[in-house]
This record gives structure tokens, sequence and C-alpha cells, in this order.
């Protein structure tokens, strides 16, 4: 049955991305006639997938160029952009690291909540290396400790380590770096990378523990050739917002996202 449900992933990323590109090329046609400036290409490819251990999952795979962390406030079908939640957060201050090109993006390097520190612990964090055009997870308590070729291009977004290669301790290492309710049912989200160096934002309403969200993840998309990841806030923070899904967690704020643009 897997290798039918790899297919099935295959063809529906493949779908949905044939149906976007369809859709831009006919606003590129109608903006020519127009006189219009040409939109952007489309930001992503969407699936709705439940995996083999009945975990459904939304997905949206894109490019490392077309994601922006952001600071925000409110739930995120309030929000014009397209994405996911980002990292943990207390009474609107930012407690993961959320850095744009050495810039964190709710106030100034070095200051508290402003997603430059994984507040309290060394944690995963996923780094996009725009210069090295690679992706890596560390683990770090501020973005000082990360390392990247050029630290004016680059990302980094900061979760809980995902370990998908490393099947004998990821829980261990989730559990030194305090990953909150591991073994509870919860609404989840997360962040992974493959081969390609496409990243696949995921987001699942499914109330699961964090090993059969990872076991979902890696069961559904591992063909695809994931590499690494990392965990996410969840439970009512795990939001999604794009053109075909919306799924507002329990309707809270939230105060950092990944947009698509």
């Amino acid at each position: 049955m897997l290798p039918r449900f790899f297919n099935r992933i295959d063809k529906l990323l493949a779908i949905y991305g044939a149906v976007a590109a369809a859709s831009f090329a006919v606003t590129l046609l109608f903006a020519h006639q127009s006189g219009e400036k040409s939109p952007p290409p489309p930001a992503y490819a969407y699936a709705q997938i439940t995996a083999p251990n009945g975990v459904e999952l939304h997905v949206a795979k894109t490019k490392p160029e077309r994601i922006a962390l952001k600071a925000v406030k409110g739930n995120i079908m309030e929000l014009s952009e397209f994405g996911i939640n980002g990292g943990f957060f207390w009474q609107g201050n930012l407690l993961s690291i959320a850095v744009m090109n050495d810039l964190p993006v709710k106030g100034a390097q070095g200051e508290y909540g402003s997603g430059w520190f994984n507040t309290g612990h060394k944690r995963g964090t996923l780094v996009w290396d725009g210069a090295a055009r690679q992706f890596t997870v560390q683990q770090a308590s501020d973005a000082a400790e990360l390392k990247v070729a050029d630290r004016n291009r680059y990302w980094a977004q900061g979760g809980i380590s995902m370990s998908l290669q490393n099947e004998a301790d990821w829980r261990k290492l989730a559990k030194e770096e305090n990953m909150p309710a591991l073994n509870e049912a919860r609404m989840r989200t997360g962040i992974v990378y493959d081969k390609s160096n496409a990243v696949w934002l995921v987001v699942t309403p499914t109330p699961c523990t964090g090993e059969q969200f990872r076991a979902a993840i890696a069961g559904s998309l591992g063909r695809s050739g994931l590499v690494d990841g990392v965990f996410l806030d969840g439970n009512g923070s795990s939001q999604l917002k794009v053109a075909q899904a919306a799924l507002p967690g329990d309707k809270r704020q939230i105060y950092q996202m990944i947009a698509l643009h």
C-alpha cells in the first residue's frame, strides 16, 4: 500500500502545482493584454493528506526564497498573508528564534521577546543559508550562535528538533530541548526540508502526540527525500491559511508566522 500512497502524494502535489501554474499563465496573459505589471509566480503547491497512521496533514511546499518570517498579532484567519504559525510565544513575546538576515522580526538584536532567542534552552533551529544554498538544523540559544556563510543572506526559525535521521535518539533530544506536550494529543505544526532544498510547511488539525505527528510526516512525505526539520508551536496555535484551506486552531492570537510570498 505504501508505494501507492507515495505515488498519490507525489501526484497530488504535482496536480496542485500544475493547476497553480495554469492559473498563473492565464493571469499573466490577461496582465500582458491589459498592460498591467506581471504578477509573481505561484508561491506554493498544496495538498491535504491522510497519513498511514490516520493523522491528517495539510502541506504547503515551496522554495526557501518564498518564505518570510513575520511578527504578527491575531488569528491567522485575520491576517492578509498565507502561511502557518511560527514558534513559541508568551504574552506577545517571542520565545523562539525568528530572524531574517540577522534581524529579529520583532525588535532589536539581543532584545528579549524579539525573536533573537530560543528562550531558556538550546533548541533546534531551521536555518536557510542563502549564500551557501543549504538548510541545516542547528541547536542554539540565540541567533548569534548560528553558523551561516553570510549574515545578510539567511533566515532562521526556532522550534524543537525533529531529528528525522535519528530514530534512536530523537525523543531524548526533544526532551532535552523541553518540547511541550510531547506525549499529549495536540494539534501540531512543523517545518521540514528535503534534498532538493524544497521547504514543507505542515499542520495537522488531528490531535496527536509528537511521535505520531513526526511519524505522519516521515510516512507521508519521506519518499520525497526529506532530510530534517523542527516542530513549531502547537495546540491552539497550530494554524494554516492558504487559498485551498483554513485551519484557525482554537481561534487564539498568534504573534509570529511563516508567511508565503
